[in-house]
């Protein structure tokens, strides 16, 4: 599947879905990262199994590793869902980032060989592998044209990453690039939902 597929798809499925996605905007506070995200709480409003982002979830764009706090907000998850209950669901699923949670986080799996979000394809395989019902699933992404509408799309619920992690001193150009998508996505979800 090309990458212009990809975007199309970002965009024809985010304006089918435009006025689900704007109500998680309003509802997402500003200051929502990982860390304001509390395991306990999820688990007793009924998320049995969490499928995160890497980039602005977990750290900057382009960081091969978590930062030091999401490593330590990844124990905590571990400890109320279960490794087997946790997965990693990026559009960049590189070699050396699966290596690292290999040898940290064994039994905590990265999804791959599928459709890249917002395709449900890997929402899909996380309910299959985890054997859970899809809508029990939380993606937490720091786009909403990406995994957010993933999980829109595939009956799982969205958790809306506002602060993700950035750092213009490491990738800048990337950082700016992302943060404009971040703002072409809401600005385009915001306009859509009002048609």
């Amino acid at each position: 599947m090309s990458s212009l597929d990809h975007i199309l798809a970002g965009f024809t499925l985010g304006f089918r879905h435009s006025r689900t996605l704007a109500e998680l905007i309003e509802s997402t506070p500003e200051n929502c990262s990982i860390l304001t995200l509390q395991p306990e709480q999820l688990k007793q409003s009924g998320i049995q199994a969490l499928a995160l982002d890497f980039d602005g979830v977990l750290a900057p764009h382009g960081f091969e590793i978590p930062l030091p706090e999401a490593e330590q907000w990844l124990k905590y998850c571990i400890e109320v869902f279960g490794e087997e209950k946790i997965f990693i669901l990026s559009n960049k699923p590189t070699a050396e980032r699966n290596d690292w949670f290999v040898k940290n986080f064994s039994r905590l799996r990265f999804i791959s060989g599928v459709r890249k979000k917002p395709y449900p394809d890997g929402l899909q395989e996380i309910a299959k592998h985890a054997a859970v019902p899809i809508n029990s699933v939380l993606m937490v992404d720091d786009r909403l044209l990406t995994g957010c509408l993933a999980a829109v799309n595939a009956g799982a619920k969205p958790c809306y990453i506002r602060h993700p992690y950035i750092s213009f001193s490491h990738r800048p150009f990337a950082e700016i690039f992302f943060k404009t998508l971040r703002s072409i996505d809401s600005i385009f979800i915001k306009l859509c939902s009002r048609i």
